[in-house]
């Protein structure tokens, strides 16, 4: 038999961890030294402690832990359940990645505060376009939200006019506008231009995209994880001249590339009028 000290070496935990265990009866030691009270241990019980880890592991409570221990659960039952919380480990990691993105997006959009100014900004006419395009819909307008929806749609755009023997002519064009009167949710539309009739493309849709007779606009360079800035100086060069918006940012892709989003190029377009 092994000594507290050893069978915590071997099975990766702490002495005092044990200690507790024997005291809510999760795992007694095999023998008690009845004059020093040295615990002892057996090989064999390093089975039920690597199970009471594990299970503890999966946010189990101890008495929860000692429930399923003492029916015996097999080795496929407890298989079974560790894949489970490794997927949702794995789902709350990438949540957790996807925040902290978002967060240090808006920590680079405080430090920029101000970088740009409202002279960036140019007031003109948006001639129309014939695009080809998918949709989708996004929870909201968020960028954690907008960015899943939108980057599997160009991929699969342009996989679409390739089989169709259509080619772009012209930049990708991203537009939105709302799913449902009062909601958040946001009709994602990734579009990209082509010379192109309606029926060229039988799972894409063709269309022409109107025309802004009045747009607020400004170029844009980096990722669009950094937009904000951006946007904030539209948004001031709207306000001090008195327009309001009429809808959300149209975003043509001047110059983009999937491996370098940090060198792309895209103009901010917003429709303004003036009451």
């Amino acid at each position: 038999m092994f000594t507290i000290g050893d069978f915590a070496r071997l099975g990766r935990v702490s002495v005092r961890m044990l200690r507790h265990y024997d005291s809510i009866g999760l795992l007694r030691p095999a023998s008690v030294d009845p004059h020093t009270g040295y615990r002892f241990y057996r090989a064999d019980q390093l089975r039920r402690l690597n199970r009471v880890i594990a299970l503890k592991e999966l946010g189990l409570t101890l008495e929860q832990v000692r429930a399923i221990v003492d029916d015996a659960v097999d080795v496929a039952e407890l298989r079974g359940m560790l894949r489970l919380r490794r997927s949702q480990l794995a789902e709350q990691l990438a949540a957790d990645t996807a925040r902290l993105a978002a967060v240090e997006a808006r920590l680079r959009m405080i430090e920029s505060e101000g970088r740009m100014t409202t002279q960036d900004v140019v007031l003109k006419e948006i001639a129309p376009v014939r695009v080809a395009e998918l949709t989708a819909v996004a929870a909201s307008y968020q960028g954690e939200d907008i960015g899943p929806v939108i980057q599997p749609l160009y991929p699969e755009l342009f996989r679409r006019l390739s089989a169709a023997g259509v080619n772009p002519t012209g930049p990708g064009i991203a537009w939105y506008e709302p799913a449902d009167a009062g909601g958040d949710a946001v009709v994602v539309h990734a579009g990209v231009l082509v010379d192109a009739e309606p029926a060229a493309a039988p799972d894409v849709v063709v269309r022409d995209l109107p025309e802004l007779r009045s747009a607020a606009t400004i170029i844009h360079h980096g990722a669009m994880d950094d937009v904000e800035p951006s946007m904030q100086a539209l948004a001031r060069w709207i306000e001090e001249n008195g327009y309001r918006t009429d809808g959300f940012a149209r975003e043509v892709y001047l110059d983009y590339c999937a491996d370098t989003p940090e060198k792309g190029v895209t103009e901010l377009q917003v429709a303004v009028y003036r009451d």
